[in-house]
């Protein structure tokens, strides 16, 4: 196939794109660079070709030839959300919305889009597909907004696919450690202890970055009928964990490292996920990864590249701080689109 993959520099993209490549796909990036120097360590992958374009920017010339698109390319996590709500539904509701449209005008026939268990926001019990959304934060709700508004769109020549992923977690060349197993692991390598603030008593679903690169390449594969307009979570069950699990499982693959818990947290989002509809609609799809297996990777990881505290807390792997030092040194404006020419 020929297909085009936004964010590619992100954390996700740079796992995925390699493995299309080396499944002999022709695939091209596409992805403005905010996150350039997050680069964590060297992988012996291929890279795709990039262009360097916001998705704000994209019009319909720039996809015709494509057979399908793979969105990834938004604002990623609530944080940045509560600091630049406005701009964050300019970026991940309108303008995904905007490229989704513009990959219909153009003839693209697959739209594979990176939606979040998140939308499931506070749930009782166990959620699936046909469950409610509660989305609490700006981000989520970006991502209920954009499967509604692409859903519409969906035609006979125009379809889209929705990938509600769990938490992601593991090594990436791109790594992030603003998500939760990421940063527990950064923790216990470089400081020896898990402090948490809460009592680690929310449930959150994990899945690996390579098991949504399976599940994007499972999309692509599967017939265009079995796929049209639907929504399928990414994960597996068993990976439902409590936040004291994660804790619990990462602590422990760090000699030494010392975990304790606090009080009952504000932050009341807690969801478990079904993932039964995707082992239907795409049979034979299973995660290779749990959180103790992650742990291990990330261990495997510092110990050879010897990360250091500088490098964790640094800027190039919070996406938060990233942007905040964007907009604090004037290389981007308040909507975020890049000021410098040198």
């Amino acid at each position: 196939m020929r297909i085009l993959v936004t964010g590619t520099e992100g954390y996700l993209g740079s796992l995925l794109a390699p493995t299309l490549l080396g499944r002999g796909d022709e695939v091209t990036g596409l992805d403005t660079g905010y996150y350039k120097n997050g680069w964590l360590y060297n992988g012996v992958h291929e890279t795709p070709h990039t262009l360097v374009k916001d998705i704000r920017h994209v019009t319909p010339d720039d996809l015709v030839g494509y057979d399908a698109v793979v969105h990834m390319a938004e604002l990623s996590n609530d944080p940045i959300g509560d600091r630049i709500g406005e701009v964050t539904y300019d970026i991940n509701h309108h303008g995904s919305v905007a490229l989704a449209s513009a990959a219909k005008r153009a003839g693209v026939s697959r739209f594979v889009y990176m939606s979040s268990c998140s939308v499931y926001g506070v749930a009782d019990g166990t959620v699936d597909e046909t469950s409610p959304t509660d989305p609490q934060t700006a981000y989520a709700r970006c991502k209920a907004l954009v499967e509604r508004d692409v859903t519409a769109l969906a035609d006979d020549e125009f379809s889209p696919t929705f990938l509600r992923n769990a938490t992601a977690f593991g090594a990436s060349p791109r790594q992030r450690f603003d998500i939760v197993l990421n940063n527990l692991a950064g923790l216990a390598w470089t400081t020896h202890r898990i402090a948490m603030t809460s009592d680690g008593t929310p449930w959150r679903p994990l899945v690996h970055g390579l098991d949504i690169a399976k599940a994007i390449r499972a999309v692509l594969d599967a017939p265009r009928e079995d796929v049209h307009a639907q929504v399928l979570n990414v994960g597996a069950d068993a990976n439902n964990y409590t936040v004291r699990e994660i804790a619990e499982t990462v602590g422990a693959e760090f000699p030494g490292c010392e975990v304790s818990f606090g009080e009952p947290s504000a932050d009341n989002r807690s969801y478990r996920v079904s993932f039964a509809k995707i082992r239907e609609v795409l049979p034979g799809f299973e995660t290779d990864w749990d959180a103790a297996a992650g742990a291990a990777q990330l261990h495997r990881v510092f110990e050879q590249i010897q990360l250091d505290a500088d490098t964790f807390t640094g800027r190039g792997h919070t996406r938060l701080a990233q942007i905040e030092h964007l907009l604090k040194t004037g290389q981007v404006d308040p909507q975020l689109f890049w000021t410098v020419n040198p």
